[in-house]
C-alpha cells in the first residue's frame, strides 16, 4: 500500500500509461482535484507546513499597500483600477496592503480580485477580508487569470510563480532525457529518466547536470505582459529563486517546516521549484512589457521604508512587541545565502511606459 491514497493514483496511472513528467507529477500533486494539496489544507502558519512573508510580519503586506498607491498615481491615476493578488494564501498580505492603501489615499477605491482554487483557502480569505469588504466590496474570485475582468491592473503575486508546473532534463551521453516519475523494482515511486533524448534542447552542459525549465510561468508571464502592455498596470512577482540561468536541481518538498521528499507522500507536502526570473523577463519583454528588477528582496524592502515603518510601530509597542518586530525584520532582510532577504527575489512587470516602479 502506497502512503497516500494520491500515491495510489499516480502508481495506478504509469502502469497504465508509463512515467510521467514532473510537470504532470507537481501539477496532480497539487492541484488533483480530490487528493491534491492545495484542495484539501491550510498549508500556511505554525499548524502548516511553511510560513510565507505577510504571515511574517504585518509589515511585508503595508509596504506593498504603500507600494502599489505610488504605482496608481505613476499611472495617471486612473479611475477605476483592479486590485489582483494570485494564490492570496489566508489574504494576509491583501489585507495588510488594502490597510496600508486605505489610510495612505482615502479616495482610492480598487476592486478587489483573488485568483484562487482551493475552497479552504477562499474561505480563509473571506474572513480576513472582511473589512476591506466593507470599504470595498467583497472580492471576486476567480480559479484563473482568465477571467479577469479589462482595465488597469495592480497584480501581486508572492510565492506564487515557485509552485507552477517544471520540466527537468538531465543531461547524459544521449543528449538532455527528460525526468520522469516512474514505478521503481519495489512498486514504489522513482525518478527516472526518458528512453530518448529531447531533440529540440540544444542547451551545452556537462554530463550528469539537470536543467530545470518552466513551461505555465512562462505562458503566464506572456499573458501578464500583453494585458499590461495593452491596458495598462504593473504585476509585481516576490519568489525565489534565481536571476541568471544555470543548472541545478531545485524541486523540492516542505512538510511540517522541514524538506521532504518529493515521491514520499504525493498530497501531503507542498512540491515547489526556484523561480527563474531572467527566463520570466525575456517573456515578458519579448510581449512588450518592461521589466524592473530582479532585485533581492531585502533591497526591495529596505527602499519601500522597511526600517521608518519598523520604528513607527514600535513607538507604540511593548518590549516585548519591539523585540518581535526586530526579529521579522532581521528575517525578512536576512542577506545569508539561505537567508529571505537574499534568495528572494522581486521582478516588476509593467506598461511600456510606466516609468518609477518604486523599490527598483
Amino acid at each position: 500500500m502506497s502512503a497516500t491514497p494520491l500515491a495510489d493514483e499516480i502508481a495506478a496511472l504509469i502502469r497504465e500509461t508509463g512515467p510521467i513528467g514532473i510537470d504532470r507529477y507537481m501539477a496532480l500533486c497539487l492541484a488533483h482535484p480530490v487528493h491534491g494539496y492545495y484542495r484539501t489544507r491550510d498549508p500556511l502558519g505554525a499548524r502548516g507546513d511553511f510560513t510565507t512573508a505577510p504571515e511574517i510580519s504585518q509589515m511585508f503586506g503595508e509596504l506593498i499597500g504603500l507600494w502599489a498607491v505610488a504605482l496608481q498615481a505613476a499611472m495617471g491615476a486612473p479611475e477605476r483600477l483592479l486590485l489582483v493578488e494570485l494564490g492570496p494564501g489566508r489574504g494576509t498580505l491583501m489585507a495588510d496592503a488594502v490597510r496600508a492603501l486605505r489610510a495612505a489615499a482615502p479616495g482610492l477605491k480598487p476592486e478587489l480580485h483573488l485568483v484562487e482554487t482551493s475552497p479552504i483557502l477562499r474561505a480563509a480569505q473571506a474572513r480576513t477580508l472582511a473589512d476591506a469588504a466593507a470599504a470595498f466590496g467583497a472580492p471576486i474570485w476567480h480559479d484563473s487569470p482568465d477571467t479577469l475582468p479589462e482595465g488597469p491592473t495592480i497584480i501581486l503575486a508572492n510565492e506564487f510563480f515557485d509552485a507552477l508546473p517544471v520540466r527537468q532534463f538531465a543531461r547524459t551521453a544521449r543528449g538532455w532525457c527528460e525526468r520522469v516519475v516512474g514505478l521503481g523494482p519495489d512498486g514504489r515511486l522513482a525518478f527516472g529518466l526518458a528512453p530518448e533524448p529531447e531533440r529540440n534542447l540544444a542547451a551545452e552542459g556537462p554530463e550528469g547536470v539537470i536543467l530545470t525549465l518552466p513551461g505555465p510561468a512562462l505562458d503566464l508571464a506572456r499573458s501578464f505582459a500583453r494585458r499590461l502592455r495593452d491596458q495598462g498596470g504593473a504585476l509585481l512577482a516576490i519568489d525565489y529563486g534565481h536571476v541568471r540561468p544555470g543548472f541545478g536541481d531545485t524541486l523540492q518538498a516542505v512538510a511540517g517546516h522541514r524538506f521532504a521528499d518529493p515521491l514520499a507522500a504525493p498530497g501531503e507536502a507542498d512540491l515547489t521549484a526556484h523561480v527563474d526570473f531572467a527566463a520570466l523577463a525575456r517573456a515578458a519583454g519579448a510581449e512588450g512589457a518592461r521589466v524592473h528588477g530582479p532585485v533581492d528582496q531585502r533591497d526591495f524592502l529596505m527602499a519601500l521604508g522597511l526600517l521608518a515603518r519598523a520604528e513607527r510601530l514600535k513607538q507604540r509597542a511593548s518590549p516585548a512587541q519591539r523585540l518581535a518586530i526586530d526579529a521579522a525584520v532581521a528575517r525578512l532582510t536576512d542577506p545569508g545565502r539561505r537567508g529571505m532577504g537574499r534568495l528572494f527575489k522581486v521582478m516588476a512587470l509593467s506598461a511600456p511606459g510606466l516609468a518609477g516602479v518604486p523599490g527598483f
